[in-house]
C-alpha cells in the first residue's frame, strides 16, 4: 500500500473558519491514521482576495491546535514550493495547460468578456459557454499568437457520453458531460484557476487522498479529465457535507458567523473546538464524545461521515469546553484563568482560591469577569432575591437568619471554608434549619447573586472575615 498523503490546502483570505478547519482535521486524521503524511498547501492564485497576514494566522491556528503538518511552506519538504504564487513562477502551471493543448485536450480561448456577456444574454439562465475559439484553425491560432493577442487556456469537453467518480462519503456519481462546461485552466495573466492548479499540485506532490467540502463535487469530474487526459492516477476522494448554522443556511464567515479566533477569543479551548467539529458530520462508533487529538486518529473511519449537513451547536460546544476546563490538571487551569481574574478581582484575594470556586461553574473563559466581579464590589439588588423556593427562604425569614449567621461567624477564629461551614452546619442545626436554608442568604449578602462560584462558605474565605462580617452586616441594614 502506498503512503498516505493528505493536504489543506487553505486560500489566505482572513481569519480561519470553521468548516475549514474541520476540513484540515479530517485531512490531518485520515494521514495520521495510517502514519501517512499530512501537508499545508497554499493556494493564492486569487490574488483579488488574498488578505495580509493570513498566512500567518493559517500557521498559528494549526500550531494552536496540534495539527502538525509535515510539509509545507515553513517547514519545507521534497515536493515544494508549497505556495501556489511560487509554483506559477516556476512556470508549473503554463506548463502542464499547454501540453494539455498538445494532446488536444484543451485549446487556446481569445475570447473577450463581452462575448461571454453575449452569450450569457441569449441563453439567460441556461447559460453554457459555446467556444466559438473550438473552431479556428491552426494557421490562425498561431497568427493570434504571434500577435500576442490575450488568451486563456480551457479544458476540451466532448458533449456526448459520461464521466464517472467514486467517492467515499457519497459513493459513485456520474455526471452527463454535457453538463460540464469547458472550464478556464489558464487565466490571460498567467495565473492557474484554482480548479486547475489543485489537480496538478496533488498529482505533483503524490496526494493519495483528497479532502475538500462537498460543494468541489460538481467539479470533481472536470477534474477527473485532467488527471485521464495526462494518464494520471485519480486520488481518492473524501467529500465532507457542509457545516450548517441552522437547518438552512451554511456557516459562514461572509455572514459574520465565528470563526476559529472569534471563538478563541470567546475563551473556547483550541482542543475543544477541534473535538467538537470532529463530531459535526462523523459518528463515532462508540459511544462518546470527548476525544484527545491522537484518540481521535485512532477512531476516524471515512465510511462514519455523514452526507447530511451537520448544525453548529454553540451551546454543546459550550458544554464540551466546561468539560476540558474542569479536566484540565489543576496548575494548567490556573494558568488559564488567572489572567481574567487578575483583570477583575483586587490583588488582595486569593486568586488560586477563587479560581478553584469557578471550577466546577465556568464553561468558558469569557464567562469568568463577570462571575468574579463581586469580590472586588457588589452589584445594586433587588431584596427579592431571597425568594428560593429550594432554600425555603424569603425577605422575612432572611432578617432572621443572617443576624444568627453573623453572631456564629464572629466566634470563629480560624478562618477558613471547612471552619466556617462546620460552624454554620452546626448553628442551622440547632435553629433546625436545613444547611442551605442558611447558607443561601449568606451567599446573597457576600455576593448580591443567587448563583455564584463556590457557595457562601468558600465565598467567605476568599473574602475574609473582616469583609465577609461587613457584608452580612451591610445585607442586615439593606433588609429592615
Amino acid at each position: 500500500m502506498a503512503k498516505i498523503r493528505t493536504r489543506f490546502a487553505p486560500s489566505p483570505t482572513g481569519y480561519m473558519h470553521i468548516g475549514n478547519l474541520r476540513t484540515a482535521l479530517y485531512a490531518y486524521l485520515i494521514a495520521k491514521k495510517d502514519d501517512g503524511d499530512f501537508i499545508l498547501r497554499v493556494e493564492d492564485t486569487d490574488q483579488g482576495r488574498l488578505v495580509e497576514g493570513a498566512v500567518d494566522i493559517i500557521y498559528e491556528t494549526l500550531k494552536q491546535c496540534d495539527l502538525n503538518h509535515d510539509e509545507g511552506p515553513d517547514v519545507g519538504g521534497d515536493y515544494g514550493p508549497y505556495v501556489q504564487s511560487e509554483r506559477m513562477k516556476e512556470g508549473i502551471y503554463s506548463k502542464y495547460a499547454h501540453k494539455l493543448v498538445e494532446l488536444g485536450k484543451a485549446h487556446y480561448c481569445f475570447c473577450k468578456e463581452e462575448d461571454l456577456e453575449k452569450q450569457r444574454e441569449q441563453q439567460g439562465d441556461s447559460f453554457y459557454f459555446v467556444d466559438p475559439c473550438k473552431l479556428l484553425s491552426k494557421e490562425e491560432i498561431e497568427k493570434k499568437l504571434a500577435d500576442k493577442e490575450p488568451y486563456t487556456i480551457r479544458l476540451n469537453v466532448e458533449p456526448e457520453g459520461e464521466t464517472s467518480f467514486d467517492d467515499e462519503v457519497y459513493g459513485r456519481i456520474t455526471v452527463e458531460n454535457k453538463t460540464l462546461d469547458e472550464m478556464v485552466l489558464l487565466k490571460s495573466d498567467g495565473f492557474p484557476t484554482y480548479n486547475f492548479a489543485n489537480v496538478i499540485d496533488d498529482h505533483l506532490m503524490e496526494i493519495s487522498d483528497v479532502v475538500r467540502g462537498n460543494e468541489y463535487l460538481s467539479s470533481t469530474p472536470k477534474y477527473n479529465l485532467i488527471y485521464q487526459a495526462f494518464g494520471w492516477d485519480i486520488p481518492r476522494y473524501i467529500h465532507c457535507p457542509p457545516v450548517m448554522k441552522d437547518e438552512h443556511q451554511k456557516l459562514s464567515k461572509r455572514n459574520g458567523d465565528a470563526s476559529f479566533q472569534d471563538l478563541v477569543a470567546k475563551g473556547y479551548l483550541p482542543e475543544a473546538i477541534l473535538n467538537y467539529i470532529a463530531l459535526l458530520g462523523w459518528a463515532p462508533s462508540e459511544d462518546r464524545e470527548i476525544y484527545s487529538l491522537s484518540e481521535l486518529a485512532k477512531a476516524f473511519n471515512v465510511k462514519r461521515i455523514g452526507t447530511t449537513g451537520a448544525i453548529f451547536d454553540i451551546e454543546k460546544l459550550k458544554w464540551m469546553n466546561g468539560v476540558y476546563l474542569r479536566n484540565m490538571d489543576m496548575d494548567k487551569y490556573y494558568e488559564l484563568v488567572k489572567p481574567y481574574i487578575y483583570e477583575t478581582v483586587d490583588k488582595k484575594y486569593d486568586y488560586k482560591l477563587i479560581a478553584n470556586a469557578i471550577h466546577d461553574r465556568v464553561n468558558i473563559l469569557s464567562e469568568i469577569k463577570d462571575m468574579v466581579s463581586f469580590f472586588n464590589q457588589i452589584e445594586d439588588y433587588d431584596i427579592d432575591i431571597y425568594n428560593n423556593k429550594k432554600a425555603k427562604t424569603d425577605p422575612e425569614l432572611a432578617k432572621v437568619i443572617l443576624p444568627e449567621v453573623l453572631n456564629t461567624l464572629s466566634s470563629i477564629e480560624d478562618w477558613n471554608n471547612d471552619n466556617i461551614f462546620m460552624a454554620l452546619a452546626s448553628k442551622a442545626q440547632e435553629l433546625g434549619y436545613k444547611n442551605i436554608t442558611m447558607m443561601y442568604p449568606m451567599q446573597v449578602a457576600l455576593s448580591g447573586r443567587s448563583v455564584a462560584p463556590g457557595g457562601a462558605t468558600a465565598i467567605g474565605e476568599i473574602l475574609g472575615k473582616d469583609e465577609t462580617l461587613k457584608r452580612i452586616s451591610n445585607a442586615i441594614d439593606r433588609l429592615n
